[in-house]
Order: C-alpha cells, then structure tokens, then sequence
C-alpha cells in the first residue's frame, strides 16, 4: 500500500464493491483497499480514514450518499457497540448472496486457477434467521449493587448487560436473566477482571431444541458457592425446563470459558439433545453445534456429496464426537473416524454404540498417521470425510490423502479461506464438483461451506 496517498482522519468518497470476510465493506481507494466496518456492497459512502496498515485501511462511514436497497434498521438495540453480529444492517436475501461472494473471493484469491471453473451455490439459509443459537455464554459483572451478564462491547473492557439477544434461543435469554438476578439477590460475590477477586465468573446455558431440556452451568473462580440451595431452588422454580444444575471451576486468569473440573449441583450431568434421527447427551463442557436446525441441512449436503451406495468406508476425518461419521452409518459399509482429543473418541464409541452402529469404529490420534498406518494393512477408504477447525487441513494430511487417492472427500469448512488454500493442493488430483456454501450464523459474517471432490481418472 502507497501510504503517501492517505492519512490518518482524511475524508473521500468511496464506492463499495464488495464483503469483506469480517462483515466489512471494502472498497478501493487509489487503487488501496480500504475496509469500512457496517458499509454494504453497491453503496457510495464518503468515509474518514480510521486505521492505516502495510496493506489496507480502515474507515469510518461519515456519510451514505447513495444507500444498499438491503440496508435495513437493525433489529437489535445494542447492535453497534455489541460486535457479536455484523450483518444486522443488510436484508437477510442480501446476507446469503454476499456470503456465497465471500467464497467466492476466497476461491479467486487462493485458487484462482481453478475458480472460474468451479460451481459455486446459492447459500442455503434459515426460513427463521433469528433466536438460533442453543448455548450463551454471558460474563458476569457488577457495578455498584447490581450484578450484569453479558458480552463485552467490541474493542472493549465496558460489559453490555443483555437481557435479550435476538439469536440466542429465547429460553437462554430468560434463564440468564434470572440467574443473575438471583445471583445478586442472595449477595453472592462477582468476579473481578481486574483485582481478579470474586466468585462468580460467566453463566452458561444450555437447551435441548428437539427437546426442552435446560442446562445452567455457573462458573466459578473456586469451589464453594454459598447459598447453594436457595439458588437451585429459586432457578428450578423459576423455569421447569431446567433438568442440569452446574458449577464449573475455572481458578486461571484466562478468556477460556471453562476450567477442568465440573461438579453436578442438581439434577442430571447431561442434557438429551437430537439431531435429526440421532440422540446426544451433551455434559456442560461438551461441544455440539449451536444452530441445531441448520446442522441437520449441513450434514445432508455432506451426505449427499458423499453420495453411499452402502458399499462404501468412509473415514471421518478430525470426527470429533462422531457426529458426520454417525450420520453417514446406516448408508455406509464401514466408518472409521480420528481425532486427537481422548475424550471426544469416548464419546464417539459411545454415540456409535448407543446407535447400534458396530461397523463405526474411532482412533485417538491424527488422521494422517491412522491413513498411512491403514495403508499399509491395506485398508483404503473409498470416501473421506474432513470438517477442520479454520486452520484448514494441516499439509501432511493433505500429502497422505493424495497418496491414497479415496474416490471421493467432502470437505466441510468454516474459513472460505483455509477451504481455498486446500483445495489448490487436492486438485492436483481431484475435481471439485461444487461448493455449496450454508449460513449457519444469520446476522454474522460467518460462512460454513460443504465441497465435494472425486478423483481424477488416472492415467
């Protein structure tokens, strides 16, 4: 970036082509990129320079000359200072569309060789694209004799106190409420970010979608927690659904949620929670996916690209709990799944077996090392089935995948960028048939994205 053609405060007018993949507009200015947060594509805006970088800048929006027919009124009051949505300001219609562009300026930066040939899908959205999420996770606070919970303002340390946000399941919402109120009614000492001190850290809740079940969990810096039963009594009778009471421990100076221990105050250990045909018990440190109606769409798209016939292995790569792996099963001959977290393999084995799946087994370890050691006992999978964290796929997974050429991998991603970048590297052997983006985060910039690939015939 020419730096001499800007400067910190300086005024222009700028025409917005595209989305950026945080949500921001991105115009360009003397041929510089500049990104401007809450601006949407086709708008003429003026703009005050914020933020110079090596590469790009960051604006302000002084003025919107000529506005998006997709601009709307966020729904949401906080919605500005908030940051946990970006899109609130574009029609829902206009999200979808610009989350499959985002893609596709993934795939035109990262793999422009084979972008133009690549088919790229409308993004399937939400008939409701609101109050979707299963799980909050609210930080809690206190200022002068009342206690909050909420998320941080952006770029901030001042705590927005929400009583209602408009993508969490409603039920969430309410119970966090209440908690913190009855937290502050029987005086119990809040967490302080900055002397450290206090007790009560973050309030998390849980719902079953498909079944009502209500987890709350409090977490706490130690392990006392006075008034106990006065509390579950309180929170019981003030939503039925609650079924699991909590506490977890987290005593470390940390932005992680959770410590390593978790006690069962009341009630159950887990919440019962379907997916589909399935069933998951889920502990409060679990991770499931948190739009639950969008994952069932999610995985028939994978299962589609899959495309069993009932005479196939599948490896499910980086499986997690088993989730894809399961949902494939009853169409597969044989699923074998990876991961490198303990833990998760447990609960794999225990979701397969309380299935009924005894052709679903898991491994503990990479999946690049189970591939090669499989390989070499002469196993093959015919389908493989990746969902990486947004890292993408680490280079000697890639490097395994195309020695042992598996007719087919369906790659779900959740960082169009990553899904770029590794797809370059697959083609050298595969086709790409289609992306087909999902919005499984409305009102956000998020954009998770199924691609199918089958190898190319060798020659």
């Amino acid at each position: 970036m020419n730096e001499a053609t800007m400067e910190i405060g300086q005024k222009f007018p700028l025409t917005i082509k595209r989305l950026g993949i945080n949500g921001e507009g991105v115009g360009f200015y003397k041929r510089n990129v500049v990104f401007v947060k809450g601006a949407i594509p086709g708008e003429e805006v003026t703009v005050k320079v914020t933020k110079l970088q090596r590469n790009f800048a960051e604006a302000e929006i002084l003025t919107i000359r000529k506005p998006s027919e997709a601009r709307q009124v966020p729904k949401c009051p906080i919605y500005e200072q908030c940051g946990g949505c970006q899109l609130q300001h574009m029609s829902y219609e206009a999200q979808l569309m610009n989350k499959r562009d985002i893609v596709v300026q993934a795939m035109e930066k990262y793999a422009r060789d084979i972008a133009g040939k690549t088919e790229i899908r409308p993004t399937l959205g939400m008939d409701d694209p609101w109050h979707y999420r299963n799980k909050s996770q609210f930080q809690v606070r206190k200022e002068g004799k009342r206690v909050y919970a909420g998320l941080y303002a952006e770029g901030s340390n001042k705590l927005l106190n929400i009583n209602d946000c408009l993508v969490q399941k409603p039920i969430t919402s309410r119970v966090t409420v209440d908690a913190r109120k009855t937290l502050q009614k029987l005086g119990l000492s809040i967490y302080d970010g900055k002397s450290l001190n206090g007790l009560v850290r973050t309030i998390v809740v849980r719902t079953g979608v498909r079944t009502g079940e209500t987890q709350l969990c409090i977490v706490t810096t130690r392990k006392e927690f006075p008034h106990k039963d006065e509390f579950i009594a309180r929170m019981k009778k003030l939503h039925p659904a609650i079924v699991s009471i909590t506490q977890n421990i987290n005593r470390e100076k940390t932005s992680l949620i959770f410590g390593d221990e978790t006690i069962v105050l009341d009630g159950k250990e887990t919440i019962h929670e379907k997916l589909g045909e399935f069933a998951f018990d889920l502990s409060s440190r679990a991770f499931f996916q948190l739009n639950p109606e969008q994952t069932v769409h999610l995985y028939n798209e994978i299962k589609k690209a899959a495309a069993l016939t009932g005479k196939e292995s599948v490896v499910d790569a980086y499986c997690g709990v088993g989730t894809i792996g399961l949902w494939l099963a009853g169409d597969a001959k044989e699923v074998r799944g990876m991961d490198i977290v303990p833990e998760s393999i447990q609960d794999a084995k225990a979701n397969a077996r309380n299935h009924g799946f005894k052709h679903a087994r898991y491994y503990t370890g990479t999946a690049e090392d189970w591939l090669a050691r499989w390989r070499r006992e002469g196993f093959t999978p015919d389908v493989v089935t990746v969902d990486p964290p947004r890292t993408g796929l680490a280079p000697s997974f890639i490097n395994t995948v195309l020695k042992i050429k598996p007719k087919r991998i369906v790659y779900t991603s959740c960082n169009p960028s990553t899904l770029a970048k590794d797809l370059k590297e697959l083609t050298k052997l595969y086709n790409v048939e289609y992306i087909q983006p999902v919005d499984m985060f409305p009102q956000t910039a998020h954009v998770e994205a199924v691609a199918k690939l089958t190898l190319k015939e060798q020659k």
